[in-house]
């Protein structure tokens, strides 16, 4: 059985964006459902996500193992899996680890772009590698099966993060940089690495990721993945669209400056550019999985291959969870 997948969203959730992901095909996503919040923060997010449970119960439904890909697949809805951009929710204290799992979260980056109590983000100069509290919260996901994601964190933390956990770990939403010089995208060097470790890379649409940005082409974003795959096996590339679908850029300036800072900081936008970027025509939403699809062909991928990357390789990674 073939299985979609898109490992990476943070849209402005309603019953219309659940419909379009089902329209997609989707069986499973993994949503953002944390940037900066602590853990207080954290329950009053996951109350908001029992609501859309109950009120698209026919839609979608919270997704903790594989199983419940398969289910999904089975009811024609979507399991959405919880996970964090940030390790905020776990304050100072390695205890939370365990109950942040017990919630549902699946995923957690141990940075956002800036230096955490865990690791070194990507925005900072001087990238220090993972701390010993890192160390210590790695052995504690892997022990209560959370994944270890370094989409946002610096190339030294996450060398540190792959050598340190004893499970695979994944960069969830990313692009190679030989493609594209984006702060946020990986080195082919990382990568191999990577994949070596038998890890996930989920590419992403993001247009700040992405070559020529909003006019990103198909068949550029295709030649990418043809060419990341003689870096990383293709087994281990999926989709992490990075879809902030109807966000407001209020929004964005939270992802952006958090409560950490009083300056403004655009990120990987600028002043004149400071809100969410428009996405490729070719990947508005999640039915542009469609067109990834019919763009992978034309580059020559294989039928098995190309059900790999659209998600059967994040569902066999979610077996290792």
């Amino acid at each position: 059985m073939n299985y979609k997948i898109d490992n990476l969203q943070y849209c402005n959730w309603s019953r219309d964006v659940f419909k379009i992901n089902r329209e997609a095909g989707l069986d499973a996503v993994h949503v953002t459902i944390v940037y900066h919040e602590d853990y207080d923060e954290l329950l009053a997010e996951i109350k908001k996500w029992e609501v859309y449970f109950k009120e698209n119960s026919d839609l979608i439904f919270l997704g903790k193992s594989f199983k419940d890909i398969e289910k999904a697949r089975l009811e024609k809805k979507t399991a959405i899996f919880f996970g964090f951009q940030n390790c905020s929710p776990i304050e100072d204290d390695i205890n939370l680890v365990e109950k942040i799992h017990d919630l549902g979260c699946r995923f957690m980056q141990l940075t956002y772009n800036n230096q955490s109590l865990l690791a070194t983000g990507c925005y900072e100069k001087i990238d220090s590698g993972v701390t010993n509290f890192g160390k210590e919260v790695i052995k504690e996901m892997n022990r209560v099966g959370i994944v270890v994601d370094m989409s946002h964190s610096a190339e030294k933390s996450t060398f540190d993060a792959i050598e340190y956990s004893e499970k695979p770990i994944a960069i969830t939403h990313a692009n190679p940089f030989f493609w594209h010089d984006a702060k946020r995208n990986k080195s082919n060097t990382l990568l191999k690495t990577l994949g070596e470790s038998g890890g996930m890379l989920g590419l992403s649409l993001y247009p700040h990721h992405l070559k020529g940005n909003s006019n990103c082409t198909l068949e550029s974003f295709c030649e990418m993945v043809a060419k990341t795959a003689e870096i990383i096996n293709v087994k281990n590339i999926g989709v992490g669209s990075d879809l902030c679908l109807n966000q407001p850029d209020s929004v964005v300036e939270w992802m952006r400056n958090g409560t950490w800072s009083k300056n403004t900081n655009y990120g990987e936008g600028s002043k004149n550019k400071s809100g969410f970027p428009k996405q490729p025509k070719w990947f508005q939403d999640a039915r542009g999985f469609s067109n990834l699809e019919q763009g992978l062909k034309k580059i020559g991928f294989s039928d098995g291959e190309i059900n790999g990357i659209l998600g059967n390789n994040w569902y066999n990674f979610y077996k290792k969870i």
